[in-house]
């Protein structure tokens, strides 16, 4: 079964605003939430549903991605971040977007006034910051995709307390303010009745648990500063700019929580023979005057390797030559793969000998030799045209 539309999800234009997708989430998640419809599965899945389309996004790069490849180019199990590779669960979810509804009043969560306190939104998870890198890709790793091995200095996991900043790892007292739920309650009175609001714990930050005797490594973070050498799969096609994402792989949480993301930014190094125009590639190709005039044969350079073509008589200076499928594949091969276009070019001898130079002025003298474009001959940009209106 094909996945639906994202902007379809949400009811909102491919135009949409954050705070327009923000409240569009809102409220199908409202309209869907298990505790508005308890035992149906088909509001549970539109509730999961609804949390991964604002999931890609309300992320303005993984929604760039999206409205240029579709589904496609999110990289499901391609080691991408993103529900539909994570399997991400509705704990999971509340944990991720539970921010999202709070409003005035310390954050609090409306599902609790408007379903009675479900329970649901459970102890705050600590979220590790993503980390950047700029990676340099030649063409033909461009063409093919490539593995890399990168070592990023970044906040690793502390080993003395196993990340739980405390000393030996169990050095913890419940919270007395929120007895370990994570959360406070409070209810006020308003026009339509009594309304009961729910808010992080301001003394245990939403965890539910006190460190009583800090871990003397990590200062009680549960973090440390390291490296890790990571290995990265870049798929074939990606271009100058664009960002991958590696959940997980960023800095670690404090005390045991999620890690953020590693975010990749590809840079392309230029390449000596060709220019990238999308997924085609352009080639200038030299001939000689006699070349032009007799027609010739001529070994042309792809990314794969030489191929030859045949350069027919009385080829004109800027025609294009195009190979088909010569060019790139398209990210995840989306699209399909691009051409090598290749431009004729005939070359001007800057200087010529006494003896060349008699021969060129006897061939000048000729009615054949003297520029008499018909109508047929259509101009460079013509035929660029066409080329690409094929």
């Amino acid at each position: 079964m094909s996945k639906r539309d994202f902007y379809e999800i949400l009811e909102v234009q491919k135009d949409a605003s954050p705070e327009e997708l923000k409240k569009a989430y809102r409220k199908q998640a409202i309209k869907f939430h298990p505790d508005k419809n308890p035992g149906n599965k088909e509001s549970e899945e539109k509730f999961k549903e609804a949390a991964e389309a604002y999931e890609v996004l309300s992320d303005q790069n993984k929604r760039q991605r999206y409205d240029q490849y579709g589904h496609a180019g999110l990289g499901n199990g391609g080691g991408y971040s993103g529900f539909g590779g994570g399997g991400m669960s509705m704990e999971d979810i509340f944990s991720h977007f539970g921010d999202i509804f709070g409003g005035g009043g310390g954050g609090g969560d409306p599902f609790s006034s408007f379903f009675g306190g479900g329970g649901r939104r459970g102890k705050s998870v600590n979220r590790g910051s993503n980390l950047r890198v700029k990676v340099k890709l030649t063409l033909e790793e461009i063409a093919s995709g490539v593995e890399k091995k990168i070592k990023v200095n970044k906040y690793i996991s502390c080993d003395t307390c196993k990340g739980s900043g405390a000393k030996g790892g169990s050095s913890f007292s419940t919270c007395s303010t929120c007895r370990g739920s994570g959360h406070v309650s409070r209810v006020t009175s308003t026009f339509l009745g009594q309304m009961q609001t729910t808010a992080t714990c301001p003394n245990c930050g939403g965890e539910g648990k006190i460190i009583t005797d800090k871990c003397t490594d990590c200062a009680g973070n549960g973090v440390i500063k390291g490296e890790e050498v990571i290995t990265m799969r870049i798929p074939s096609g990606v271009s100058e700019g664009m960002q991958l994402s590696m959940g997980g792989k960023g800095n670690a949480a404090a005390r045991g929580g999620v890690a953020g993301d590693l975010l990749i930014q590809i840079e392309e190094i230029r390449h000596e023979l060709f220019e990238r125009d999308g997924n085609n590639l352009m080639y200038e190709h030299f001939i000689s005057f006699s070349e032009a005039v007799l027609g010739s044969s001529a070994e042309i350079p792809t990314i794969e390797g030489k191929v030859k073509i045949k350069i027919e008589p009385g080829t004109q200076s800027g025609k294009v030559l195009r190979l088909r499928g010569k060019g790139l594949t398209s990210i995840n091969g989306y699209e399909g793969k691009g051409d090598l276009m290749i431009s004729i070019i005939i070359w001007t001898p800057k200087s010529v000998s006494k003896e060349e130079k008699s021969m060129l002025e006897k061939l000048g003298k000729s009615e054949n030799f003297r520029p008499a474009p018909g109508m047929h001959d259509k101009t460079i940009f013509s035929r660029m045209k066409d080329l690409f209106e094929q």
